[in-house]
């Protein structure tokens, strides 16, 4: 019965994947199965509520907006998930750090006692630097101007402590194992620049938009970096 469950998950992660028909034949080779035991498989999924149109002949297809937790891991992906999650729980980026360990907790809250059994025994744990906890509240603000594509007003001292004020459009926020550090087109040099969180005195957040969308601005960011082919 496990492995037969276990192969009902996968094709519905096969059909998801899909936006065309995948016949049968497909089906059954991706599973390891019969074309005899793929149309039962298909059939039983249909029985338990599952939106799978489709006939023999033809291939299968999943309707849109159907939505199944995805309760079945394979232990890299189970491991990716706990490794990463508990990364960022250790960050102090309060909002952040707490959501980390409630999507943990969710996951398996919702999976099955053996699922349950393999996150708690995953043995993964990142080191975790010491953080300014006191960076906590800019960065739930740099996140959130993110978010909303909206400009941000930061004072900032450059490495010689010189302090300026700078408007930007924030892109990115990368998480260094030490600080952090926010990828934006900057509205006074009118150009990407780099500026560390420790940096940043006060921040707040405008009610002017992005002249560009967020993604448009990550992927103006890519190729100035020479990295046109990053997905």
């Amino acid at each position: 019965m496990a492995d037969k469950t276990a192969r009902l998950f996968a094709i519905i992660d096969t059909l998801r994947r899909h936006r065309r028909p995948v016949t049968a034949d497909a089906l059954a080779e991706e599973q390891g199965v019969s074309v005899r035991t793929l149309y039962r498989d298909i059939q039983t999924l249909i029985a338990l509520g599952a939106p799978v149109e489709g006939e023999a002949g033809v291939g299968y297809v999943l309707r849109p907006g159907f939505f199944l937790p995805p309760l079945m891991f394979t232990p890299e992906e189970l491991e990716a998930l706990v490794l990463g999650a508990r990364w960022v729980e250790g960050r102090q980026d309060g909002s952040l750090s707490r959501a980390a360990g409630q999507a943990l907790a969710k996951i398996a809250a919702a999976s099955p006692d053996e699922l349950k059994r393999r996150i708690d025994e995953a043995g993964l744990w990142p080191v975790n630097s010491r953080w300014r906890e006191t960076d906590a509240p800019l960065l739930a603000t740099v996140r959130e101007a993110m978010r909303a594509e909206k400009v941000l007003h930061i004072d900032y001292a450059d490495e010689k402590g010189t302090a300026t004020e700078r408007s930007i459009w924030p892109a990115a926020l990368a998480y260094f194992e030490d600080k952090q550090i926010i990828a934006a087109w900057c509205l006074l040099r009118q150009d990407f620049r780099s500026f560390r969180i420790d940096r940043i005195a006060a921040a707040r957040i405008g009610d002017a938009g992005f002249g560009r969308r967020r993604a448009v601005l990550m992927a103006d960011w890519w190729r100035r970096n020479g990295w046109d082919d990053a997905s």
